[in-house]
């Protein structure tokens, strides 16, 4: 196959050089920094430029940008992609994302499916890319009733190909509900707590739960000021949640309530063993 990928960032550039490391399909990609393309090129993650002479020869198009601007690439470049292409947003919400695209790939003739790859690091851009970036993640894939079996079968054997466990199956909003708690939650939740003054005076006091607290703090806030925009209502519940709960921690403390900080503890382990994961 030939496969165009929109953004070489961190996940765009991991999926390329996926690709040609893992794969034989051809891949073309853009990027609007010009080092980014250069470094895409001199390594062989891409064979060429993705643009309007390559774009029509694309079988599956990935989309690797931030929302908005994803939305606005598939507005200009809706007419000359290939009838029947299966165009893939990569994007952290799903809502926005399905509800502006399936009316341009329907009027345009091809395929849209929304997709959100569950792994990424703190670090961003290309020389962040990974070619193993993917390996044992699950891919979330949110098909709609204009989603043949056959596409599914090419995604999953390229997404398979790329490395991931799985392909998890999901609508718009349940994908954005439990995100907003297992993503983007945990993005807010680290931010607040490395503004703490002690954070600049822990150097001999930090250990792995500092690394782990602190980990998502380095984001970038462009995206993820979208992606919370996006999600603002399911995000919105979860935070009210979070701070209850806290509320109790402090409460309990303030009080000096020993009993009651040995139970929220004892809740949260049980809790924790009942999820399982990492």
């Amino acid at each position: 196959m030939t496969i165009g990928i929109v953004g070489l960032g961190l996940i765009g550039g991991s999926m390329a050089k996926a690709i040609k490391n893992r794969t034989s399909h051809t891949v073309f990609g853009c990027d609007i920094n010009a080092e980014t393309m250069t470094m895409a090129r001199i390594s062989g993650a891409i064979d060429g430029e993705l643009n309007p002479d390559t774009l029509p020869q694309c079988d599956v198009v990935l989309l690797s940008i931030f929302p908005h601007a994803t939305i606005e690439w598939v507005k200009s470049n809706a007419a000359i992609i290939a009838k029947g292409a299966i165009v893939v947003d990569l994007c952290g919400v799903k809502r926005l994302m399905v509800e502006a695209l399936n009316p341009i790939a329907q009027e345009n003739g091809f395929i849209y499916v929304g997709g959100h790859p569950m792994a990424g690091l703190e670090r961003s851009g290309f020389t962040a890319a990974k070619e193993d970036l993917y390996v044992g993640a699950s891919m979330i894939v949110t098909p709609n009733e204009h989603t043949g079996v056959t596409v599914l079968e090419t995604l999953k054997a390229l997404f398979l190909d790329l490395g991931f466990a799985n392909l998890t199956f999901s609508t718009p909003e349940e994908h954005d509900r439990i995100i907003s708690y297992t993503s983007q939650l945990a993005h807010i939740a680290s931010s607040a707590y490395v503004k703490s003054p002690e954070a600049q005076q822990r150097r001999g006091f930090s250990a792995g739960s500092f690394r782990d607290m602190t980990r998502v703090a380095r984001l970038d806030e462009k995206m993820w000021t979208e992606l919370f925009m996006a999600d603002n209502d399911f995000l919105t519940e979860e935070l009210e949640l979070y701070i209850g709960h806290l509320q109790q921690y402090l409460v309990a403390l303030k009080d000096k309530d020993a009993p009651a900080m040995e139970a929220l503890l004892k809740e949260g382990r049980e809790l924790k063993a009942t999820a399982g994961g990492n």
